[in-house]
């Protein structure tokens, strides 16, 4: 297979720790990084003779997108670009997918990576199937939540991690796990148990995946969810059920007694793993993940304090303002998707754990907004787990 180019949307901890794992791979170059910054001020970037402002740069150099803003609003908009050229489009966004992914699911090719939960979960899930195994619940492991951290905290473990405080804001106050897991409900074929994930805490894994089967057993369909455990836990898990005719195999094969057996994965190494998927769609192995053409879920933003008429937000995934909440789409009209609070002015007083509508706030129009709105018209449409 000749040199392909791969060009990398974003210049965060994501896309610099990717420039340096695809540095020694035989099979790709990495040819053009975008960014919004000047690219003087980059001066913590590997490789900064790659950066450039220019999308048409970025495209004409490119036989393939890697999509690691982190930005729903930017990077819908340069995905749009890439698919209009005819680009692939691998990403590790997914706060972008659970927002306006499903707007490019028939327009191009779009999937999530592995290395983020939802990807890797999505590999377990082919695994899974290839041997028998019928799932019940996709879920994620969780170690510390707090809703309502602190600035102070956030930019102590900001520091410590060398993330940005929006990145460990979101991981810290379930943000991101709740984003992750709608993306594995509406890309798995999942849906949730009802508004805000379950997440429960607990000190056996096991027992925590048992009563998430038992639930999607009550519910009539497969859940996406998460458990909390602060012991050193697997990333990722697949409880599900398989034939009755291997029930004696599994037990000796150490699975348990059943009915629910539980399959593991145990890294999710971000970045690292992205070069997996970049191989998978160069050879043709087609999409791991993506949000589907009709989602189901979606993630509401939720006030963490009191909102006053004129504050300005000026983004909602990590900030102190709001946090999200997964939410059946059908059941909560006018929601306002987390992944769209940017630069927004708060029109009415908001209540501590009270969501967000369209009418409580002024928004920017962006392309983003507008294929929410299609989006979210076409999925109340659509009948819903």
């Amino acid at each position: 297979m000749d040199l392909k180019k791969i060009g990398i949307v974003g210049t965060g901890y994501i896309a610099k720790g990717l420039v340096l794992a695809l540095e020694n791979k035989h099979e790709v170059v990495v040819s053009k990084v975008l960014t919004r910054r000047k690219t003087s001020e980059c001066t913590d970037f590997p490789k900064k003779e790659l950066l450039t402002n220019n999308v048409d740069e970025l495209i004409e150099h490119a036989d393939l997108i890697v999509e690691c803003s982190g930005d729903v609003i930017h990077g819908t908009d340069m995905i749009d670009k890439c698919i209009r050229a005819s680009l692939p489009i691998v990403t590790m966004n997914s706060e972008l997918h659970v927002t306006t992914g499903s707007y490019f699911v028939k327009k191009g090719f779009i999937t999530e990576a592995e290395g983020d939960q939802p990807g890797c979960l999505a590999k377990l899930k082919e695994e899974a199937l290839e041997m028998g195994f019928k799932p019940l619940v996709y879920g994620n492991v969780k170690g510390f939540l707090n809703h309502n951290p602190s600035l102070k905290e956030m930019q102590y473990w900001s520091k410590k991690s060398g993330m940005s405080l929006q990145m460990v804001t979101s991981f810290t106050d379930g943000t991101k796990v709740e984003i992750e897991q709608a993306l594995v409900a509406n890309g798995l074929n999942a849906g949730i148990a009802g508004d805000g994930l379950l997440g429960m805490d607990v000190e056996d894994i096991y027992s925590g995946a048992t009563f998430l089967a038992d639930k999607a057993k009550e519910l009539g369909y497969p859940i996406s969810d998460y458990i909390l455990s602060a012991k050193p836990s697997p990333a990722v898990f697949i409880t599900a059920e398989h034939d009755e005719n291997q029930r004696k195999a599994l037990m000796n094969y150490k699975m348990g007694e059943g009915p629910y057996y539980t399959l593991f994965g145990y890294h999710h190494l971000c970045y690292l793993e992205i070069y997996k998927t970049i191989k998978r769609v160069l050879y043709g192995g087609g999409v791991l993940l993506n949000n589907g053409e009709f989602p189901k879920i979606s993630v509401a933003a939720i006030a963490k304090r009191k909102l006053k008429p004129g504050q300005l937000i000026v983004n909602g995934i990590g900030s102190f303002e709001v946090r999200g909440k997964a939410c059946k789409i059908a059941d909560n009209p006018s929601h306002v998707p987390i992944g769209l609070l940017k630069n927004v002015v708060v029109k009415r007083p908001i209540e501590p754990g009270q969501p967000l509508h369209f009418d409580d706030i002024e928004i920017p129009d962006s392309l983003a907004l507008r294929v929410w709105q299609d989006i979210e018209k076409k999925a109340r449409e659509k009948p819903t787990i």
